[in-house]
């Protein structure tokens, strides 16, 4: 995919966006209300992480939330109350919007690490799940709570994504009772990566993003679509995929850059191409 947009001058209306050196911090900011989601935040999400898909400048994201706190999920009065008076058809465009930022999220060729501190609920939690790596801290509190205001815990992808990270049995137990899954609990269970102390959090999500932006870009992006498309495949078709996928890498100038380092016994300097 031809990546020459630029996202560095890129200005959002419901978070926080900055890009350093192919980096991008992206922050959930209405600390107040521990930064929930309304209509408008989740579609300019959805917006955004498309068009990632052409960013020439953005090698991996970090996603945050402001104010000690990741994000609470949808805004109770913002959201839930109107949701209760719409009809089917508004409220089935509302819940394939919001559908559709997480599939934003896993087509997106960049790595997502999320760092995550505080309330982790419901949205919030599915925005954490969709991205590639989670850091948490030890007050880090993750909910699935969607039963709990009356729902199914199948939401935006949820049946489907956590099985896949924490296992069947773990996840359902999760999506069942939407209760609070307590960090050192999360980190045991493989959602949380790392956890990391609350003055941390950032830097080290950060300096792991730092990291795979200065890898092999388009190997990175190979890998994210593999991930997300052999999910479904037998391992014969897996395996199939993964050897063309590995040949087109191989045609890189990274590959190359790579062999010749190594040669020379020096570090590579990859520049995705």
């Amino acid at each position: 995919m031809n990546r020459t947009m630029s996202y560095a001058d890129y200005t959002s209306a419901h978070f926080r966006w900055s890009v350093d050196d192919g980096v991008a911090s992206l922050v959930l900011d209405r600390p107040e209300r521990k930064n929930p989601l309304t209509f408008a935040s989740y579609a300019e999400l959805r917006e955004l992480f498309r068009g990632l898909a052409y960013a020439g400048d953005v090698d991996a994201v970090v996603l945050s939330g402001a104010g000690g706190n990741f994000c609470s999920g949808g805004d109770v009065h913002e959201i839930i109350g109107p949701l209760t008076r719409m009809a089917m058809q508004e409220l089935l465009a509302f819940t394939r919007m919001t559908g559709d930022v997480v599939k934003a999220m896993r087509a997106c060729p960049q790595p997502i690490v999320a760092a995550v501190d505080g309330v982790c609920a419901g949205a919030g939690a599915m925005l954490a799940l969709a991205s590639d790596l989670r850091f948490g801290t030890p007050r880090a509190q993750v909910a699935f709570l969607f039963t709990r205001v009356g729902l199914a815990g199948a939401d935006m992808g949820a049946c489907s994504l956590l099985p896949r990270t924490i296992g069947a049995g773990r996840a359902a137990e999760l999506l069942y009772t939407g209760r609070v899954l307590a960090a050192d609990e999360a980190l045991a269970w493989g959602f949380f990566n790392r956890l990391c102390e609350p003055s941390a959090v950032l830097d080290d999500a950060f300096a792991l993003a730092r990291t795979l932006a200065d890898g092999p870009t388009f190997g990175h992006a190979m890998t994210k679509a593999m991930l997300h498309r052999e999910w479904s495949m037998p391992l014969d078709e897996a395996i199939d995929a993964e050897a063309q996928a590995q040949a087109i890498c191989m045609q890189t100038n990274d590959f190359r850059r790579a062999y010749a380092a190594f040669a020379d016994q020096q570090q590579p300097i990859f520049e995705g191409d």
